[in-house]
């Protein structure tokens, strides 16, 4: 007998930003940075297997069209991107996503992927205090301390990915395990099974596309020129992106 036919996770990415120019001419949207990224999971998995065999992707601009919403009934998951606004923040469309973030894990059948400002999104629709952290910026390949729980989610004893926030996510909430945390952010991911898997930083991101964004916070003042120099020496180390993107497609197939 062979094994049983499983179809493809319908994902729809909720794009939070527009990139950077650069990124943006490469990959078109945040849509196209996760495609790559996944492309690239799918190629390490055991057999290797096309990206088509385990998702079924859909880019949808949440900032600038509030219809842009998938309906529920007609998606497996969502994944949440990351985004240069604070999720704490009080704009209509940042509401009408932690809404449409909640009515998705309240259901109960729709999983939820977030990044970055995902992660804090999701933390903020379960009543997570979500805010800006006194610690200060993260940025560039940052290793990771993970819970046990977290060491077999990635399958590794640490992991190291890209940072790029200053919003944290302060409190787990209930029901919810931790997945990792740094000295400078405590909630570093967030899981339920069968229903969330967030982390606080961007495995989707390579070393040019940080360096152009540090470059940008640079020279536009956001960040200072220590911290700038400082990420500048992480911005090529080894990064686990792709691992925490295979875990991604564990977690829409439990």
């Amino acid at each position: 007998m062979g094994s049983e036919y499983i179809p493809p996770a319908r994902l729809a990415i909720l794009e939070a930003d527009t990139p950077v120019p650069g990124i943006k001419a490469k990959y078109g949207s945040y849509g196209g940075v996760f495609r790559h990224l996944f492309d690239q999971a799918c190629a390490t998995l055991n057999p290797p297997q096309p990206l088509s065999a385990q998702l079924e992707l859909s880019y949808h601009d949440i900032v600038n069209d509030f219809d842009a919403y998938p309906d529920p009934e007609s998606i497996d998951a969502i994944l949440i991107t990351g985004s240069k606004f604070s999720a704490y923040e009080n704009d209509e469309w940042i509401v009408r996503l932690v809404q449409y973030t909640r009515r998705c894990l309240e259901g109960g059948r729709v999983r939820v992927i977030g990044v970055c400002f995902g992660h804090q999104i999701a933390g903020r629709a379960m009543g997570a205090d979500v805010g800006k952290n006194n610690r200060g910026w993260e940025i560039s390949v940052t290793e990771h301390e993970l819970t046990d729980a977290g060491k077999k989610l990635f399958g590794k004893e640490k992991i190291s990915i890209h940072e790029m926030h200053r919003d944290a996510v302060f409190s787990l909430p209930p029901g919810v395990t931790k997945l990792a945390h740094t000295d400078v952010c405590d909630v570093q991911g967030m899981y339920v099974p069968r229903r969330l898997l967030t982390v606080q930083g961007h495995p989707e991101f390579t070393g040019d596309m940080v360096r152009e964004i540090l470059e940008m916070r640079r020279y536009g003042g956001i960040i200072s020129q220590d911290m700038f120099e400082d990420g500048m020496r992480r911005v090529y180390n080894k990064h686990d992106g792709v691992a925490v993107a295979r875990a991604f497609l564990r977690f829409l197939r439990e």
